[in-house]
């Protein structure tokens, strides 16, 4: 039975997509399992340990960080049971904080696009400047309690703001890099990465990847399960549902030249899995999404 991604219902407005989760307390028991979902998200860490996996990196959760993850990314938090984590989410649409070019090459998104391009999804906020952030985080927590006229727009300018002082602070740290979780093993760490890079390969298997890490399919069943919280074959497939995702939204492919593209061995393959892990079918995920184009 595969262990379909949680679907969290986003955005009652269609109107104004934005959602807050503010100053969550997280702990093991509660937190979502192995999930991807179209909008970007922004989690900023008040206090706190654990660990967080984005796509094919394990990186510490520690006072300071933010987390940058661009839409169809898969992620899974791990909160430390002793010393659990506080933190607040932002979610929101693409679409909901688009400004006009204004005769500049300022990209109100480019901390999104860096991070997806290098696959670095973490930043450290420098002392100075974490009650910045912290207070745009409490403006736009004020403006959603208290529902005054030109709320949503606030909040959208607030939301804009924030994405400014990031773009500015992650253009300083480009050719910083990243340390994965010391914990987890290389191996996995390879693994992880060669699927990044191979999952479009539609012979990529429990069996290859066994020989490709030099290890027996049974212990990379669980070892995989253990550090990821979910099978290979369902984390290879939310890779691809996430790589068609974008594909219908930004090409006029057929869903047949998709669906070979992605990896999958049919159609009805595809078709099938991706009205499991999205709930609607793939037809009406590029009909629906029109709006969000361009």
């Amino acid at each position: 039975m595969m262990e379909q991604p949680l679907r969290k219902s986003f955005f009652n407005d269609p109107m104004f997509p934005f959602e807050m989760v503010y100053r969550d307390r997280k702990s093991p028991q509660h937190e979502l399992p192995e999930h991807l979902h179209d909008r970007y998200e922004l989690v900023y860490i008040y206090e706190g340990r654990g660990t967080f996996l984005l796509n094919h990196n394990f990186y510490d959760m520690s006072e300071g960080d933010l987390f940058v993850i661009p839409g169809n990314t898969i992620h899974r938090a791990f909160p430390d049971t002793e010393v659990p984590v506080l933190s607040t989410a932002l979610f929101f649409s693409p679409s909901l904080v688009r400004i006009p070019s204004l005769g500049d090459t300022h990209f109100i998104l480019s901390s999104f696009e860096w991070a997806r391009k290098r696959r670095k999804y973490k930043v450290n906020i420098p002392e100075a400047l974490r009650g910045t952030f912290m207070s745009i985080i409490e403006q736009i927590k004020m403006e959603l309690e208290d529902r005054k006229s030109g709320y949503k727009h606030a909040i959208c300018l607030q939301l804009q703001f924030l994405l400014l002082q990031l773009n500015r602070l992650m253009s300083q740290v480009q050719s910083e890099t990243e340390d994965p979780v010391h914990s987890v093993p290389q191996w996995m760490q390879s693994l992880l990465l060669f699927i990044d890079l191979h999952h479009t390969e539609n012979d990529l298997c429990l069996t290859t990847l066994s020989k490709r890490a030099s290890v027996s399919t049974s212990h990379l069943s669980r070892a995989f399960k253990q550090y990821t919280g979910i099978s290979v074959i369902d984390y290879v497939n939310a890779k691809r549902i996430a790589n068609t995702k974008e594909m219908l939204l930004t090409s006029d492919s057929s869903l047949e030249i998709i669906a070979q593209k992605c990896g999958f061995e049919s159609l009805s393959h595809f078709h099938r899995l991706f009205k499991l892990l999205t709930g609607v079918t793939p037809g009406a995920y590029r009909r629906g999404n029109q709006l969000f184009k361009g």
